[in-house]
C-alpha cells in the first residue's frame, strides 16, 4: 500500500511540475507574442517621437513654408501664406484673457500635467478600442494639440495617438509651459487662412489683439475648437453662442467678474470687413479641390448617403476636422499645386456672366448684386474643370461665396435627362417611342398646351412635364435618383424621393459644378468623372503628394448616353433653346426653369466642352422678365461660341437604333382636354425674344377634322408647304358638331404602310398658323 501511495505521490508531484512548466512555457510564449504584437511596436513609436523631439527647434513654431498654385500652362495663379511669422507674439505680448480662456476651456490641468492628461487619454483609448480603432473621444491637452498641428498628420489611428502622447511628453521636457502656450496661440487655426491669434485679430477686427475687448478676444478663441463650425463669416451666431459659453466658464473659474461677464456677453461683435482678405472664384475653388485631394490621399473616404441622422452627424464632424487640418497644411506646407484652370477661358466665362446680367444693377444691403449667376466649364477630353465662375464680378471686401460649388438650387427640367430619359433609354425606351402628353389628376401642368400622343423626342425637345412625371413614377424615384447619388450629388435627401423630383423639385437642389459633371458624363458615353481642377500636388522638393485625381465610374450605358445626346441636339435645333444653337459647333443640351422662374438653367455640351449655367437670386424670388431661361442660355451661347472659335466641328458618335420594348400604358384614343388655367411656370418654353409671328406659330400644334370617308377619331399628317421646315404642326378648328380639341386618325394614302403619319400644310389663302375649318377649303 505504501508503494502505491508513494507511486501516486510521485505521479501527482510530477504532474504539478509538468503543469507549472507548461504554464511557464505558455507565459514565455505569450510574453514573446505580446512583445512582438504590442510592446515592440509601442517602443518603436516612442523612439520615433523621441527623434522628432530631438530635432525640434523654436523655428518649427515660428515659420512656415509658402504654397503656390499654378494654372494649366504653369503660370502662377496665387500663393498661400499663413502669415504666422509676420504676426508672431511672444508670451509676454499675449493678452491674459486669451491665455485664461484657453486654460479654462481647453486644458484646465495645463500647468500641472506633463504634457498628457492620463485620465482623459485612458478614456480616449477605451473608446478607441471599443469603437474598433475609431477615435470618438477627446482627451488632448494643449501640448497634444500643438504637437498634432506642427509635427503629425491627421490620421485617425492608435499609432498616431501614441506618437502624439510620447511626443507631448518629450516636448514638455524641452520647452517651458509658457513657451508651449506661446507656440500654441501663435499656431492654431482661426479659419479663413488666419494662423495665430494676432493674424486673426487683424483679419477679423483690423487691429492688434492687445486692442481687443474681452468679448472680442474670447470670440476669437471660440473659433479654433472647430474652425468650420465656428467660422464667423458663415456661422456668426454659432461663434457668438460659443463665446458666451466660454465667458460663463471664465466667470465660474474666477477669471472674470460678473460685471465683466455681463458686459462681454452683451457686446455686439462687428467684423472689420475692410481688413478681410477675400479670394476670387478660381482661388476658392482651387483651395477647396486641393484640400479634398489631400484629405483623400490621407485616407479620408467621402460619402453623400447615410443610414441615419446620427451617422451623418458623425461623418460631418469627422469631415470638418479633417478639412480644417488639411486647410491649415495647405497654407503652411509649402505645396506646389498644379491645376487644369485655363485663365483665358476663365476670363471669357466671367465676362459672359458679367455681360449677360449687366442690365441688372440692384444690390442688397451688403452691396452685392441681387441677380446672380454661376457657371462651370469642363474639358470633355480630360474631365478636368477649366473655368469656374461663382458669381458676378465686383469689388467686395468680405467672404467670397462661390455659387458654382457652394450654392444648391432646384434644377428644373435640366434634371430630366439625368433621372428620367437616359435611365429609360437603358430600359427599352427609344426617341420614337410614343407617350401621352395630357393633363391628369395629381400631376403637373404644361404651359397650356397638351399634344396627346407624341414621341419621346418631342417630349424632350418641348420639355413636357406630364411625360417626364409619368415615366419617372413608372421608373420609381429610387431608381431615377440613384444615378445622381452614384455621381456624388451632395444634397440628395430622403424628401427628394417623390415624383416632383422628375421636374427638378428637390429639397436643396444641385450645384452648377454637379450639373456640368453629370452632363459631361453624357458626352463621355455614360462614364462619370469626379469633377476637380487638381492635376497634381507636390511637396517643396517636387515629390508627388497627390496625382491621378480623376476617378471614373460608368453611370449610364454607352448607347443610352449617345441616344440622349442625339435627342438633346433637338432642344437647340427645334426645342426650348432653338434660338441659341451654336454657329461654330455641334451642340446638345437642356434648359431648366423652376416654378415662377425663380431659377434659370442651361447645361449643354459639344465634343470639346461641357458648360452649365445657373441664373437666379441668392434668396429665391420670381424673375420679373418673361423669358426666364434666356439669360442662362445667352451666357452659355456667348461663352461657348468664343471657346470654339477655330475648332473643327465634330459630330457626336451615332447611337445604335434598336427596336424599342417600351409601350406607354396610358395611350388611349380619348379626347385630350386643353385647360384654360394659367400656364405652369415650371414648364419649359422656347425663348421668344425677337421672334416674328411666323416664327412663333411655326412650331405650334394644330388639330384637324377628318377628311370625308375617313373613320371618325383617326389622325393624319401630310407634307408641309414650301418654305416651312419639315415636321411643323398646325391646329385648325373642328368641323361642326365635333368638340374642340378632338383628334382623329385616318388611313394612310395608297402605297403607304398602315399606321404611318403625315404632316399637313394650310390651304392657299390662309395665313400661316391661322386656325381654319378644312370643310371650307376652296380646294
Amino acid at each position: 500500500m505504501k508503494r502505491i501511495f508513494k507511486w501516486l505521490g510521485k505521479g501527482i508531484w510530477g504532474g504539478v511540475k509538468l503543469f507549472v512548466l507548461l504554464l511557464l512555457v505558455i507565459a514565455v510564449v505569450a510574453g514573446i507574442g505580446i512583445y512582438h504584437e504590442y510592446a515592440k511596436p509601442v517602443l518603436e513609436l516612442k523612439q520615433q517621437a523621441e527623434e522628432i523631439a530631438e530635432k525640434s527647434t523654436t523655428e518649427d513654431f515660428r515659420s512656415s513654408m509658402t504654397s503656390v498654385v499654378y494654372d494649366s500652362n504653369g503660370e502662377k495663379i496665387s500663393t498661400l501664406r499663413s502669415g504666422k511669422s509676420l504676426y508672431y507674439l511672444t508670451y509676454e505680448e499675449l493678452p491674459d484673457w486669451a491665455v485664461d480662456v484657453m486654460l479654462v476651456t481647453e486644458d484646465r490641468k495645463f500647468y500641472s500635467h506633463e504634457g498628457v492628461d492620463l485620465l482623459a487619454n485612458v478614456r480616449a483609448f477605451y473608446y478607441l478600442i471599443k469603437n474598433k480603432g475609431e477615435i470618438t473621444q477627446g482627451g488632448s491637452t494643449i501640448t497634444q494639440q500643438l504637437t498634432r498641428t506642427i509635427y503629425l498628420s491627421n490620421e485617425v489611428s492608435y499609432e498616431r495617438k501614441l506618437v502624439e502622447v510620447f511626443l507631448s511628453w518629450e516636448l514638455e521636457k524641452k520647452y517651458s509651459k509658457d513657451e508651449i502656450m506661446e507656440y500654441y496661440l501663435n499656431n492654431i487655426y482661426f479659419a479663413n487662412g488666419f494662423y495665430g491669434i494676432q493674424a486673426a485679430a487683424y483679419g477679423y477686427f483690423g487691429r492688434s489683439v492687445k486692442d481687443l475687448s474681452l468679448s472680442e478676444t474670447v470670440f476669437l478663441c471660440a473659433i479654433p475648437n472647430n474652425p468650420s463650425l465656428y467660422d464667423p463669416y458663415i456661422r456668426m451666431e454659432k461663434t457668438v453662442e460659443r463665446r458666451d459659453r466660454m465667458l460663463r466658464q471664465m466667470l465660474e473659474a474666477g477669471k472674470i467678474t460678473k460685471t465683466e461677464y455681463q458686459a462681454a456677453t452683451a457686446e455686439e461683435i462687428v467684423l472689420e470687413k475692410g481688413a478681410v482678405t477675400s479670394h476670387n472664384y478660381v482661388e476658392t475653388y482651387v483651395y477647396y479641390c486641393a484640400i479634398r485631394a489631400l484629405m483623400e490621399a490621407d485616407g479620408f473616404v467621402f460619402r453623400t448617403s447615410f443610414t441615419s441622422a446620427g451617422e451623418q452627424a458623425e461623418y460631418e464632424e469627422t469631415y470638418e476636422t479633417s478639412y480644417d487640418y488639411w486647410q491649415q497644411k495647405l497654407y503652411s506646407g509649402g505645396y506646389r499645386i498644379y491645376t487644369s484652370i485655363d485663365l483665358e477661358k476663365q476670363a471669357l466665362l466671367q465676362e459672359a456672366v458679367n455681360e449677360g446680367l449687366s442690365g441688372f444693377t440692384e444690390v442688397n444691403e451688403e452691396g452685392i448684386y441681387e441677380k446672380q449667376a454661376s457657371a462651370v466649364c469642363i474639358d470633355n477630353e480630360t474631365g478636368y474643370v477649366v473655368a469656374v465662375v461663382g458669381g458676378r464680378e465686383q469689388e467686395y471686401a468680405g467672404y467670397t461665396l462661390n455659387r458654382a460649388y457652394q450654392s444648391f438650387r432646384q434644377p428644373g427640367s435640366c434634371i430630366k435627362p439625368l433621372v428620367v430619359y437616359t435611365p429609360w433609354f437603358e430600359r427599352g425606351l427609344t426617341p420614337d417611342s410614343l407617350v401621352l402628353d395630357e393633363l391628369f389628376e395629381g400631376g403637373p401642368k404644361n404651359a397650356g398646351v397638351y399634344h396627346g400622343v407624341i414621341t419621346v423626342r418631342t417630349a424632350v425637345e418641348q420639355s413636357k412635364n406630364t411625360v417626364a412625371w409619368k415615366l419617372f413614377e413608372e421608373l420609381t424615384p429610387e431608381a431615377g435618383l440613384s444615378y445622381l447619388t452614384r455621381m456624388k450629388f451632395r444634397k440628395i435627401v430622403d424628401t427628394d424621393y417623390v415624383p416632383a423630383a422628375s421636374l427638378g423639385g428637390l429639397t436643396y437642389g444641385v450645384s452648377a459644378l454637379e450639373m456640368a459633371s453629370a452632363y459631361s458624363a453624357l458626352e463621355n458615353d455614360g462614364i462619370f468623372r469626379s469633377p476637380t481642377c487638381i492635376v497634381k500636388i507636390t511637396d517643396v522638393d517636387g515629390k508627388a503628394v497627390v496625382e491621378n485625381t480623376i476617378s471614373e465610374k460608368r453611370i449610364y450605358e454607352e448607347n443610352a448616353a449617345r441616344t440622349m445626346t442625339n435627342v438633346l441636339k433637338g432642344v437647340l435645333n427645334v426645342g426650348t433653346a432653338k434660338k441659341h444653337n451654336l454657329e461654330n459647333a455641334i451642340a446638345a443640351g437642356k434648359t431648366g426653369t423652376t416654378d415662377y422662374r425663380k431659377d434659370s438653367w442651361f447645361a449643354g455640351y459639344t465634343a470639346y466642352y461641357t458648360t452649365s449655367v445657373w441664373v437666379g437670386y441668392d434668396w429665391p424670388k420670381e424673375f420679373e422678365e418673361s423669358a426666364g431661361n434666356s439669360y442662362s442660355l445667352m451666357i452659355w451661347e456667348d461663352f461657348m461660341e468664343q471657346i470654339h472659335e477655330g475648332l473643327e466641328q465634330v459630330e457626336f458618335p451615332e447611337y445604335k437604333k434598336v427596336e424599342g420594348t417600351y409601350t406607354a400604358p396610358d395611350i388611349t384614343m380619348t379626347p385630350t382636354p386643353v385647360p384654360e388655367e394659367e400656364p405652369d411656370a415650371a414648364q419649359e418654353q422656347p425663348d421668344t425674344e425677337g421672334e416674328t409671328e411666323e416664327d412663333r406659330m411655326s412650331g405650334e400644334n394644330y388639330r384637324v377634322t377628318p377628311t370625308p370617308g375617313m373613320s371618325e377619331g383617326d389622325r393624319y399628317r401630310v407634307t408641309p408647304t414650301p418654305g416651312v421646315s419639315e415636321g411643323d404642326r398646325y391646329r385648325v378648328t373642328p368641323t361642326p358638331g365635333v368638340s374642340e380639341g378632338d383628334r382623329y386618325r385616318v388611313t394612310p394614302t395608297p402605297g403607304v404602310s398602315e399606321g404611318e403619319q403625315y404632316r399637313v400644310s394650310p390651304p392657299p389663302g390662309i395665313n400661316w398658323g391661322n386656325e381654319y375649318d378644312p370643310t371650307e377649303d376652296p380646294q
